[in-house]
């Protein structure tokens, strides 16, 4: 679909009223005068004759071609330019006019036929290489699908109340409470009651427009003073339009462009003071000396000081450029104007120029890379007072139509532009565009892992990184929501749910990385406490023994978490053998098996008083609650591995398996009212010295059976972790780790050293970053801010040498007890 140009650069045209009839002249030089005085709507009639008599001169049949695809161009009809282009390209006119390629590579872009019009930038660059329009255009067609496969934020929708039938343009804020708008239209009502010959539309006017309490805009009226007649009215029948008030909205800035009978007459800018609801009579704004000077377009700063606008004058780049001039008060007339220079300006048009917090220049070009047409560009001036690159503001505020005149509420993230964009009349329409605040909520439902029924009345609380905690409770349908206000931007949160006769149950949620609002859902099941003991995942031991094996450490961690998550309860762990060797003799190591397990919690920090070790033997055969398969055996649910029954199994294989599942080790709970210590009170046991003001603190360590390394357990950040000590090693964490303690939100991206988003770019960790873990903690003895190293091809979570450990304290191994002795500095 044709998008087409904006009735926009009428601001700038030099205005001839012609000096009679054309009947003298042949009709090709009528043409070609009305063209080049912009009455391109006259001219593309007197064109069409012209082509008919032209007989037998093929080069000027297609000179009139090119002139017709110009005048449709300049008047938004761009299906028909492409028409007349696409003719003059198959007869090779390029080579006459090599600007043909450039500006039907325009209109391609502006159909978003990105690939073709990518064609012709091409071939004229290699015509005009001087030319920076065909980069540019070639830039543009690869950048245009990037920006529309990544938005921003912005929300963009027509103000269709504004909006007319014809143009609706270049907005501006009227009052300090900015529910009032100014702007430019070519509406009905207009005060002109001529048509302009290059539009074919009425003259533009200001028109004035105000939101009431309901957020309805009024119907738009013509802006003017009262009492102001012809000149010293605001609104003539010239094209006023492009109006900017300045901050404390007591006068206002506009461009006038006057159609005087007989004349050449040009732009320039006026001013008109406000007095209540009044207008004064607008004055000519003198910039330098020149008073015929074409311009228009204002722009103001804060007290009114420094003045943008654009302008085709000598010194330029080509086109219309942003120019700048200053005063040493609003009193004064403003200097010389100077140009923004080849930053800013290029070849094209560079227009509408929109001042933010006197700091940030807004504009509207079509010479820098865009989507079509004019987009709206930002730059801003560095340290050394230069003028930065301008950056597109890309898609949605901009489109492969005409965007231009902008403006920002000088408080909040939203304002208003124009643009002609899904207008197949070319007409221009007033926008409205804020970023909204990333919001957040949670919300969830909690059931019962059993019978998978809502859950009324359970709490559940939510606690932040930043150290904010809230709670709530589930409604009769077990849901549970937190609100926008409870739930922040670039937070971790833990979501802590607990109800009397269930375990308590914890997940996380992170709104870290988000930058749009969403609605968070985590949904909990809870267990009920069971009466009857709960058979952990199966850890086996070497035949007749009772050590812990390293392997099977990891069949506690469910245990460990449930132990976390409950501090109020206190379990039984309790190990059984199978029937084979004396009663007597399985007790005995059951025993031991159990308490083997209960060591290893402890050592995981769990308080020894909430654990009891009993030890079964052979007395409690194993009743299935369901059917399990053993080694390609299935024992059916409801079976009791009896002595009787194993024997009553066909294959020594069989029995095997029966045996294998009485060997187990079960938890259950005891009671729920333990109250918690601090961590600083738990006493030493079963050989864990952990005390209050210890003289020697020492940490159980077990030894890799393959290695023989040195592994214990540490806490980084908050997080249990196993970690290997080497002498000489450096601090190091595998990848999979270090991953879980950035989704955990145990690290972030503030902990990286260098280039943060390199280090954490493909939604992996490099190999060889670094970051810092604010506290390590090794045997209740914290340090901090502690360099690793992420290793790819580390085989261990966490490899520590002495250079670390000496800063817990001096230490020592005891190798008879496995320990590692520190003397705490």
């Amino acid at each position: 679909m044709n998008k087409p140009r904006p009735f926009i650069l009428i601001l700038f045209a030099f205005i001839m009223i012609p000096f009679g009839g054309f009947a003298q002249k042949d009709a090709a030089a009528a043409a070609d005068e009305a063209f080049d005085t912009y009455r391109y709507a006259v001219a593309i009639e007197r064109y069409k004759k012209a082509y008919t008599r032209v007989k037998g001169n093929e080069s000027e049949k297609n000179r009139i071609i090119y002139q017709m695809g110009e005048c449709y161009r300049l008047t938004n009809n761009l299906r028909r330019a492409e028409i007349q282009y696409r003719r003059l390209i198959r007869d090779g006119y390029e080579n006459i006019k090599p600007e043909l390629l450039l500006h039907y590579a325009d209109v391609l872009k502006a159909d978003e036929q990105y690939e073709e019009a990518l064609e012709y930038y091409t071939q004229y660059t290699a015509l005009v290489p001087e030319d920076p329009r065909g980069p540019n255009g070639v830039e543009s067609c690869n950048l245009a699908i990037e920006w529309i496969e990544n938005p921003s934020k912005h929300q963009v929708e027509e103000v269709k109340k504004l909006n007319s039938r014809e143009s609706d343009f270049s907005p501006s804020y009227a009052n300090s409470e900015f529910n009032t708008l100014i702007f430019t239209s070519t509406r009905e009502g207009a005060t002109g009651r001529s048509t302009d010959e290059w539009t074919d539309q009425n003259f533009s006017d200001l028109f004035i427009s105000r939101i009431d309490r309901k957020g309805e805009w009024s119907q738009p009226v013509l802006l003017d003073n009262s009492d102001g007649e012809g000149e010293d009215a605001i609104n003539t029948g010239s094209n006023e339009g492009a109006p900017i008030m300045n901050s404390d909205f007591t006068t206002l800035y506009f461009t006038r462009c006057p159609n005087e009978d007989k004349e050449i007459s040009g732009c320039q800018i006026y001013t008109s003071r406000r007095t209540g609801r009044t207008f004064s009579a607008p004055e000519l704004l003198l910039l330098g000396s020149d008073t015929n000077a074409v311009v228009g377009h204002p722009a103001i700063n804060t007290d009114e000081t420094i003045i943008y606008f654009s302008a085709e004058r000598p010194g330029g780049f080509g086109g219309n450029d942003i120019w700048v001039a200053t005063r040493e008060s609003s009193r004064e007339d403003f200097g010389r104007p100077m140009n923004l220079g080849p930053q800013v300006n290029t070849p094209g048009e560079e227009l509408f120029p929109f001042l933010r917090a006197d700091s940030i220049l807004y504009f509207a070009s079509d010479g820098h890379p865009g989507l079509g047409g004019l987009d709206i560009f930002k730059v801003g001036e560095n340290e050394e007072g230069k003028w930065g690159k301008p950056v597109n503001m890309g898609v949605p505020i901009n489109s492969s139509g005409d965007d231009f005149g902008i403006i920002f509420h000088p408080e909040l993230v939203q304002g208003f532009f124009s643009s002609n964009r899904g207008s197949l009349r070319g007409k221009d329409n007033l926008y409205s565009f804020i970023i909204p605040p990333i919001e957040f909520t949670l919300t969830g439902i909690v059931k019962d892992d059993r019978t998978l029924q809502f859950i009324e009345a359970a709490e559940v609380e939510l606690i932040g990184s930043d150290g904010t905690s809230v709670s709530t409770r589930t409604n009769n349908k077990g849901v549970y929501m937190f609100g926008k206000s409870q739930v922040k931007d670039n937070t971790t949160y833990e979501i802590v749910v607990s109800k009397e006769d269930y375990f308590t149950k914890k997940g996380t949620t992170t709104t870290v990385g988000l930058n749009k609002s969403e609605e968070l859902q985590r949904d909990f099941m809870l267990q009920p406490i069971p009466e009857e003991p709960i058979v952990l995942p199966e850890i086996l031991y070497d035949l007749a023994k009772w050590d812990l094996k390293p392997q099977y450490q990891d069949s506690l961690q469910g245990l460990i978490q449930t132990l976390d998550n409950n501090p109020t309860i206190v379990v039984e762990l309790a190990s059984h053998t199978d029937i084979r060797a004396s009663d007597e003799y399985n007790d005995v190591l059951s025993q031991k098996r159990a308490q083997s397990v209960v060591d290893y919690l402890i050592m995981r920090g769990i308080d020894p008083d909430r654990l009891v070790a009993k030890g079964y033997g052979e007395r409690v055969p194993r009743e299935l609650k369901k059917d399990i398969t053993r080694d390609g055996f299935t024992f059916e649910k409801g079976t009791v591995i009896t002595e009787d029954f194993v024997n009553s199994l066909e294959t020594e294989e069989e029995k095997e398996a029966a045996h294998q599942l009485n060997r187990r080790t079960e938890f259950r709970v005891l009671r729920k009212d333990f109250v918690p210590k601090p961590k600083k009170e738990i006493i030493a046991h079963k050989g864990v010295d952990v005390v209050v003001n210890p003289e020697e603190i020492k940490l159980p360590y077990t030894t890799d059976p393959t290695t023989g390394e040195i592994q214990a357990i540490c806490t980084v950040n908050g997080y249990s972790m196993q970690f290997t000590y080497q002498r000489d090693a450096r601090s190091s964490i595998s990848l999979e780790k270090a991953l879980e303690l950035l989704k955990k939100g145990a690290i972030g991206k503030n902990d990286f050293q260098g280039d943060a988003n390199a280090a954490l770019a493909d939604g992996t960790i490099a190999n060889n970053a670094l970051f810092n873990v604010e506290e390590l903690t090794i045997a209740n003895q914290t340090v901090y801010d502690v360099e690793f190293k992420v290793n790819h091809k580390l085989r261990h979570p966490l490899m520590i040498g002495k250079l670390v450990m000496n800063k817990v304290g001096d230490f020592r191994l005891d190798e008879a007890n496995k320990e590692i002795i520190f003397e705490p500095k």
